[in-house]
């Protein structure tokens, strides 16, 4: 499996920038789903690991989010956070955007959210590096917050089956041509122990397959 490094991740992510967005056409059905299940209106601290351009972090106040929540996003790229900065500056101080080195937020205080968020992030990561990140969200979580995500899936059907392989052996052998992402599942990451899904479901618009899930933390 190749994963990108931190550095690699950072650099190729500061050149994509806003172009980021122009995958909103197979995102968005996914993401959707979060905002749907992911119970953001009682929300009052959203956290966000992998906020890109902030344009789900926007979504989150514009209709979402209370007038008191308070929101933080991280992200490897300083590209993405000039630009997530930029679009949430209405909402500041509410809304804070900082540069991560990549590894898990450890800097956060235990319990101080009541959401989790990454988008499209963990389909990145090596699965080491996926482990320790919810190791960290389960410690940043209060009890019975809720873990939100969305990213690549290993397909439903056929054409989205098909689709995915293609993803994988492309991300395999060029991996800054996809971002860096592969096609994974996440739910056997999460540890009956430590987490109940509230929601999974599996998207594939324009037969490139997602998933989003919802689990709380226990």
């Amino acid at each position: 499996m190749t994963v990108l490094s931190h550095e690699e991740a950072s650099r190729t992510y500061d050149r994509i920038g806003a172009l980021q967005d122009s995958q909103a056409f197979y995102e968005d059905r996914a993401t959707d789903l979060l905002l749907r299940h992911g119970e953001f209106e009682s929300a009052e601290a959203v956290f966000e690991f992998g906020c890109g351009t902030g344009r789900f972090a926007l979504r989150l106040f514009e209709e979402f989010l209370g007038p008191d929540a308070r929101y933080r996003g991280v992200d490897v790229s300083p590209k993405m956070v000039s630009l997530a900065s930029a679009r949430l500056a209405p909402y500041a101080p509410r809304a804070r955007v900082v540069l991560t080195d990549g590894d898990p937020p450890a800097d956060e205080p235990a319990e101080s959210y009541d959401r989790f968020v990454s988008n499209y992030v963990f389909d990145l990561l090596s699965e080491e590096d996926i482990e320790a990140v919810l190791l960290e969200a389960r410690r940043m979580l209060r009890p019975g917050g809720l873990l939100c995500l969305t990213g690549l899936s290993t397909g439903v059907g056929p054409v989205s089956r098909t689709v995915a392989r293609i993803w994988s052996w492309i991300q395999e052998r060029r991996p800054k041509l996809v971002g860096g992402c592969r096609p994974i599942e996440l739910l056997p990451f999460l540890s009956p122990s430590a987490w109940r899904v509230r929601h999974r479901a599996e998207v594939a618009p324009f037969g490139i397959p997602s998933q989003a899930l919802v689990a709380k933390r226990l």
